[in-house]
């Protein structure tokens, strides 16, 4: 019985030298359009698909491999005797190799396009193929991925392809499932759907592995999701070593909250808050201010500034009894990067990322528990009008501080608490079970810097306790939601004590 290989690819990378090995294993080679012009120019001998099924290619290329005489070869069990007199009955020849990969959607999808054009490129016979040659992996070796071509002919010469099948079907259906959901996830958008449907489909591709995950007993990896705004997942490494989860996760953290912010800010970030924000006349100043709120936490945290690192910034970061673990920006000049290589006792601890900025646009963000995921809106602020509830009205430069604090907030862990200036964060309080432990912490850590600054509350205040310990350390206004039962309490406490108080309307959790 002759060897039949069916080859039909958009991504062309290795293919001639693929099939040409193919042939000179004795498959006769089946292919389609494009790729059987490749092949034959590469003085290779293939027959054509329509001449296999006797039917010509139609509606533009919509029809050409969806046929019994091709999908009977695939899905033909030759271990069965049934299937083989049914298939000899039909004049139905088995196909031992597929190779196929799939129309460019996400290439159409992520650049200009049309929506007809992103129709056209949604490919209905090479999934079909995929799946049924999958399917019967017992029989059939399908190969999705050019980088497994050499290591195919290979097991295919040895003798060893059976038992690579059933792990080339399990890539080949990830293939699948990863391009279909590319195109749920567009389509559901173009209908104008809501995201949150009766299934989530969401396809992610590998970018790099990691060593390992929050911890060295838990392995991790980081991926790409195609059809997302764009963040710190998209980040490239210019120079150190390999990030880890807890790199990234902080880095993100610290991306996240500085593109919030006017340039030229900084934000310094250490297990997932952040620890020193600033913004000010230059990035230099900016990383000083942001690391003298908290230099202790500073040491070994991630840096990030919302736009190109020069020379004073790297001067100012790599300065004596600075750690950093992690600097992002949207891009370096040559003098600042080569501050970095050449600083004497980091050599390449310190990693080096550029990023594009992530948009303000609400996007979806998804959290896996165990036996499932919980899925919601970014937390962009809605830009509610404010209150001031008090009898004291704020000046100019306590709600230029409230303004700029309500910024940070919400990327602080719940409770939580920032206290700070019109330019800079002074004391954060995170992650408390309680609210009024979160103002202490906060409070404790800006010291005598509190004497007429902000505070920031990402909830409301549930009793008037955290308003009278704000005004004995010298806070000057308040920014918070409101909306608790006791917020007429709360707000004539803030009046007894000469306080300012603001109310926005918009609660900022994150847990």
């Amino acid at each position: 019985m002759t060897k039949r290989a069916l080859i039909s690819v958009t991504d062309k990378t290795g293919v001639v030298e693929f099939a040409q090995g193919l042939s000179r294993l004795g498959f006769e080679l089946i292919s389609t359009g494009g790729t059987a012009k490749a092949l034959r120019e590469s003085g290779l001998a293939v027959r054509d698909v329509s001449e296999v099924t006797g039917f010509p290619e139609m509606l533009d290329g919509r029809v050409k491999t969806l046929h019994p005489l091709v999908h009977g070869g695939l899905l033909g069990d030759l271990r069965l005797e049934s299937h083989v007199a049914a298939m000899h009955e039909a004049g139905i020849e088995p196909i031992s190799v597929l190779c196929v990969n799939l129309y460019a959607f996400e290439k159409t999808v992520t650049r200009p396009h049309t929506l007809e054009e992103a129709i056209e490129s949604i490919d209905i016979g090479g999934p079909a193929m995929i799946r049924a040659a999958s399917k019967n992996w017992q029989n059939v070796s399908v190969v999705v991925d050019p980088n497994d071509y050499a290591a195919v002919l290979s097991a295919i010469e040895d003798g060893s392809i059976a038992s690579k099948r059933l792990s080339l079907s399990a890539k080949a259906f990830r293939h699948t499932a990863y391009y279909d959901s590319m195109v749920s996830r567009y389509l559901t958008k173009a209908a104008g759907e809501s995201p949150y449907t009766e299934t989530l489909t969401v396809g992610f591709r590998q970018a790099i592995p990691l060593r390992y995950g929050e911890n060295p007993h838990q392995s991790g990896g980081l991926y790409h999701d195609p059809l997302g705004s764009p963040g710190i997942a998209q980040a490239t490494r210019l120079w150190g070593w390999e990030l880890g989860y807890n790199n990234l996760n902080d880095a993100d953290g610290a991306w996240e909250l500085v593109a919030d912010l006017p340039a030229p800010a900084c934000a310094i970030t250490k297990h997932g808050n952040p620890c020193g924000v600033a913004i000010a006349a230059s990035y230099g100043e900016a990383f000083r201010l942001a690391r003298d709120a908290d230099p202790i936490s500073a040491f070994g945290g991630v840096v990030a500034i919302n736009g190109v690192l020069d020379e004073e910034a790297a001067e100012a970061m790599i300065e004596k009894g600075n750690k950093l673990d992690v600097v992002i920006a949207t891009g370096y000049t040559d003098g600042a990067f080569e501050m970095f290589k050449n600083r004497k006792g980091w050599g390449q601890e310190v990693r080096i990322l550029s990023a594009p900025l992530p948009g303000s646009d609400v996007s979806q963000v998804v959290r896996s528990i165990r036996g499932g995921a919980l899925v919601q809106d970014t937390d962009e602020d809605p830009g509610k009008e404010w209150q001031v509830v008090t009898k004291k009205q704020p000046t100019p430069d306590q709600m230029a501080a409230m303004k700029f604090l309500w910024k940070i907030v919400p990327h602080v862990k719940s409770n939580a608490i920032v206290v700070g200036t019109s330019t800079r964060l002074l004391g954060v309080g995170a992650g408390q079970m309680n609210r009024v432990q979160s103002v202490r912490l906060a409070l404790e850590q800006a010291g005598d810097a509190a004497k007429g600054a902000a505070l920031a509350s990402d909830a409301f205040f549930p009793f008037p306790d955290s308003v009278e310990t704000a005004a004995a350390a010298g806070i000057a206004c308040l920014v918070q939601p409101g909306g608790s039962k006791k917020d007429g309490d709360v707000v004539a406490k803030a009046d007894e004590l000469g306080l300012v108080m603001c109310l926005t309307g918009v609660r900022h959790f994150r847990h």
